[in-house]
């Protein structure tokens, strides 16, 4: 039985707090069609659901019943019967074109859906979804050969002007070499560079990411002013930079682990040195819906679920920089998005 306004559980009308709770749809729609290939498998051609089912080993009917569904949402459009080509706006879930969002759909809407599922459990229990899942059943992260390469094309690897605001909005005129602490692709200390044609850079990140990264600087003119050197932050922090930038690294971090990462980095900065934190800011109070600030309070949850970190507000960062022997002496808005916590070491 259907109701006027009913959608997938067709039992009740549509209020706004059912149709958050169905929301998952779409996302899982997403997923199916980037794991089972769909996209590639169209290309630039319009293919018939029979050929699609073959090139994509999917069963013919359920296949076309997917493909309705995405050309519902206009990922797909139908152009005669059981006949589908992809659109404009659904070519970047392509999985061999430079600008995909295949990793990106896959990360979110498989990876880390499979942790969100155990959200109820790490809220009773305070621990991360590794922690409370059934160790015999493990997660889609450990079963995916590609997770880890998955994570890495999805974090850092934005054109480095789309971090310009970041190295705009604080003033590294006075700086001399400049570390990106965990920066991923590089995208961060690349913007920096650019800015400041003066700077010297250090990229520093796990092994694999660091390699990951390298084609990427061998491209770009500013490769001769950045080092790329291989850390485990939570045990050591390179030396021979006298600014030091966090973004979005201690987020994902328990306070125990980030207080250990900031103490690494108080270990080597400078006396008149800077450390930079680049996160999300928590405002001290939530008083009213906000659809931006939603995205920042569904990120401490995603850390809740998934590292065990947590977004934090300008008070909590004040407190773990005193804990590692800094003093939070500024904090600069970069638009509305985030904010660099600028931190310099108490003196001894």
């Amino acid at each position: 039985m259907t109701r006027p306004g009913g959608g997938i559980g067709n039992v009740t009308a549509n209020t706004g707090l059912v149709e958050m709770a169905m929301a998952y749809s779409r996302s899982r729609v997403l997923c199916a069609a980037a794991r089972i290939g769909i996209t590639d498998a169209l290309g630039d051609e319009v293919s018939s659901v029979e050929h699609l089912a073959e090139s994509c080993r999917a069963d013919a009917d359920a296949l076309y019943r997917l493909l309705r569904a995405l050309a519902s949402i206009g990922v797909t459009e139908e152009t005669a019967p059981k006949h589908f080509r992809l659109t404009s706006f659904g070519r970047p879930l392509r999985k061999d074109i430079a600008e995909s969002v295949w990793p990106a759909i896959v990360f979110w809407a498989d990876l880390l859906a499979d942790e969100w599922s155990m959200l109820t459990d790490c809220v009773r229990t305070g621990k991360p979804a590794a922690q409370v899942r059934d160790p015999k059943a493990p997660s889609r992260w450990s079963q995916d050969p590609e997770a880890n390469s998955i994570f890495r094309a999805v974090m850092g690897t934005a054109p480095a002007e789309d971090y310009a605001p970041i190295a705009r909005a604080w003033d590294f005129s006075g700086a001399n070499v400049v570390a990106d602490l965990g920066g991923g692709g590089g995208s961060l200390i690349l913007a920096v560079l650019e800015l400041y044609p003066r700077l010297q850079g250090m990229l520093v990140d796990l092994q694999a990411s660091v390699e990951a990264a390298r084609p990427r600087f061998a491209d770009e003119k500013v490769f001769s002013r950045c080092k790329l050197l291989a850390a485990d932050l939570t045990r050591s922090v390179p030396d021979g930079a006298d600014v030091y930038m966090l973004k979005h690294v201690l987020h994902g971090r328990r306070d125990a682990d980030a207080i250990t990462i900031l103490r690494n980095c108080r270990a080597v900065i400078p006396e008149t040195g800077a450390l930079l934190i680049i996160e999300f800011i928590l405002p001290p109070l939530i008083s009213q819906a906000d659809p931006h600030l939603e995205s920042h309070l569904m990120s401490d949850l995603n850390m809740l679920t998934v590292t065990g970190g947590r977004e934090r507000s300008e008070h909590e960062w004040k407190r773990l920089l005193e804990t590692a022997s800094f003093r939070l002496t500024g904090v600069y808005p970069v638009g509305s998005d985030v904010g660099i916590v600028e931190a310099k070491p108490v003196q001894a």
